[in-house]
């Protein structure tokens, strides 16, 4: 039987082929996709396990395939690109990357983020035990576990996975911080080994979506240099 499927966006035949074979070598059930539509393509034929993603492709940017995908999906994705500044990384969280590994890069490497990354994404007995919890509600937003969703004011807010967990997270632990440490190994996964800094891109998104402002948040306050808490409702 196969094992979990990996879609390859990648052009350059000289790295998916042996980097296809190797995945093979290595249990995963690779589909390699050398163009921007051939990658929504083949992501709607195969429904992938995971995502690799180059993002110079001959027909657009594989930034566009990563805001296609998340449209619709929470597939976990690892970008691949020469690409390495502090903004490229930055932006590539923002638009939901899971991982992101410069190039040139070590085959064994990302066999190990792969790896990391899928054991990161939702089981089946941690999502049952966080669904079990009640329905909270704190100053007009409320939370629902069973159904994922969340209410500001009776408007449903469009949250990711992740985001949702984050915002969980905070919310039954309202007015006590939460470490930073707790988030990463609650929300991604105690074995993370890449920057925290996703943490800060997805509280930035709540932000947003909560009409939220730091610096004088009516929801989310950062405790600097520990972690961050949902404000108090008797503060």
């Amino acid at each position: 039987m196969a094992g979990p499927r990996i879609l390859v966006v990648e052009d350059e035949f000289s790295i998916s082929e042996p980097f296809s074979r190797l995945l093979a070598r290595e249990g995963f059930d690779p589909v390699v996709a050398p163009t921007v539509s051939e990658a929504l393509d083949e992501f709607t034929r195969q429904r992938p396990d995971l995502i690799l993603l180059d993002l110079n492709l001959p027909d657009g940017d594989g930034r566009d395939v990563a805001r296609e995908v998340r449209r619709e999906s929470e597939v976990p994705i690892i970008m691949l690109t020469a690409r390495g500044t502090e903004t490229d990384r930055i932006v590539g969280l923002e638009i939901g990357a899971d991982d992101y590994v410069v190039k040139p890069f070590s085959s064994a490497e990302v066999i190990a983020r792969i790896r990391a990354v899928l054991r990161r994404a939702p089981a089946g007995e941690e999502e049952e035990a966080a669904e079990d919890r009640e329905p909270l509600e704190v100053r007009g937003l409320r939370i629902e576990p069973a159904s994922r969703k969340v209410l500001l004011d009776g408007e449903e807010l469009d949250l990711s996975r992740k985001e949702f967990d984050l915002l969980a997270e905070l919310a039954y632990a309202s007015g006590d911080v939460v470490t930073r440490d707790e988030l990463m190994s609650r929300v991604w996964d105690e074995n993370w080994f890449g920057s925290t800094k996703t943490l800060d891109v997805h509280v930035g998104w709540l932000r947003k979506k909560l009409d939220d402002d730091a610096a004088d948040p009516r929801w989310i306050e950062t405790v600097r240099g520990v972690g961050f808490r949902l404000a108090d409702p008797n503060a």
